[in-house]
């Protein structure tokens, strides 16, 4: 077509295809390990992520990913390799043809060797041995087997995806440090079938672990909150009081919502991130379609006892920091608003102060100015005078006490009336 292509178009249709499933025959063995780096997500070096993946693919002459890929499948001596990088953690998966004789032999996990896995740069967040092997010829043999290999107070198992499998497992590390799940696939279940339900598996396995990072983390918050509380209770519960002072109460409420602020900022992203695992785990779960075998617990129901509190541990903690901070806001805004009232009670003292004082001004500029015409009154008299006595006493031959009587009223009128004129103009 005779139109250019948006610059992401090919880029996110191939995001739709970049994780397919592995497609498994049975009998066979998967090795999963997820590793974390005990680092915010946002400082994650996906180089050494690479670097690990490249180091394990040149022991074995294997073909390179390309430069940006954040997805890798190719093979590993016997064992097919999928590689995926997450944005907290990397996943390794390999897949190998046949069971061992003694189920979950740790041996199986030598796929994946243990010199190359110390020098991960990161921690283990979770490993898992699947066994796939054929459907037993019976409920009871199937059961028979399941009790034997996993613990049975924590075993889940159920049908799934309408009856091409089996899928069992108990969440228990074994002494060699997996978690183990067995896959029986029912007769006629597609290579890709069997693929898609060992890979939801991992992923159910994986986010339960990650979300479960958001258990620990609400701990820690509570015990921070636990210590933030009878602060902020203890100051709310004072606001109608004279003490402390409203400033000082305020100093002290701000401190505290600074506090429950920087508490936000560090946990949001895990909470957050412990919120779309769960919605995973769930989801993946669901597209399960579970089925119950002979009244024994499913996976769904096993999460609703034991992982679901968890997760509604995490909520709570989260509700609580954010009830918390917004009490600490409303406290502050009403401290804030008895400040303000204060403050205008004492601006309407300082205002009668001073008006009580500008009528003591003008009191005393009247007085003043009586004082002022006097004073201005004699000096202007002496100055007339001075200045007319001798000529009026030469030409008219009047005494000069004569002259002083006519020009005392005269300047005296005078000046009260240039005064009064005066301050008239300033009013």
């Amino acid at each position: 077509m005779p139109i250019s292509d948006h610059p992401l178009r090919y880029a996110t249709v191939n995001e739709l295809h970049a994780r397919p499933f592995p497609s498994l025959e049975v009998p066979s063995t998967a090795v999963y390990v997820a590793i974390k780096e005990p680092v915010q997500a946002q400082n994650r070096d996906r180089g050494l992520d690479r670097a690990h993946l490249l180091a394990l693919l040149d022991r074995h002459a294997s073909a390179h990913p390309q430069p940006d890929a954040t997805h890798f499948q190719g093979p590993i001596g016997r064992a097919e390799l999928k590689w995926e990088s997450h944005t907290e953690f990397v996943t390794y998966t390999a897949f190998t043809k046949g069971n061992s004789a003694r189920p979950f032999d740790p041996a199986e996990a030598e796929v994946l060797p243990e010199e190359w896995l110390a020098e991960a740069p990161g921690k283990r967040l979770t490993s898992v041995l699947i066994r796939v092997e054929p459907m037993p010829a019976s409920d009871d043999d199937l059961l028979r087997r399941v009790d034997d290999w996993f613990v049975p107070e924590s075993l889940a198992v159920s049908r799934v995806v309408d009856g091409a499998a089996v899928v069992a497992g108990d969440f228990r590390i074994d002494p060699a440090g997996h978690i183990r799940f067995a896959v029986f696939v029912a007769p006629g279940t597609g290579p890709r079938r069997v693929g898609r339900i060992v890979q939801r598996l991992c992923e159910i396995e994986t986010y339960r672990a990650m979300s479960m990072l958001g258990l620990m983390r609400s701990r820690d918050l509570s015990g921070r909150l636990n210590a933030l509380d009878p602060r902020l209770s203890t100051l709310v519960s004072g606001l109608d009081n004279a003490e402390p002072a409203p400033e000082a109460a305020l100093h002290q409420l701000l401190t505290i919502s600074a506090e429950l602020e920087s508490l936000a900022v560090q946990f949001s992203f895990r909470f957050g991130a412990t919120a779309a695992y769960e919605a995973i785990v769930n989801q993946r779960i669901e597209v399960l379609r579970e089925a119950r075998i002979e009244g024994r617990q499913t996976f769904g129901e096993f999460m609703m006892r034991r992982y679901d509190p968890a997760m509604r541990t995490v909520k709570s903690a989260e509700r609580r920091l954010k009830d918390m901070a917004e009490r600490a806001e409303r406290a502050a805004e009403l401290l804030r608003t008895r400040v303000d009232v204060e403050r205008s009670a004492q601006n309407q003292k300082l205002l009668e102060s001073m008006d009580r004082r500008a009528d003591l001004q003008l009191r005393l500029q009247r007085t003043v100015e009586g004082l002022s015409v006097v004073a201005i009154s004699y000096y202007a008299f002496q100055l007339l005078r001075y200045g007319l006595g001798p000529i009026v006493e030469a030409a008219f031959e009047v005494p000069v006490y004569a002259l002083d009587a006519v020009l005392v009223p005269l300047v005296v009128a005078g000046v009260w009336l240039m005064v009064r004129r005066i301050r008239n103009a300033l009013d």
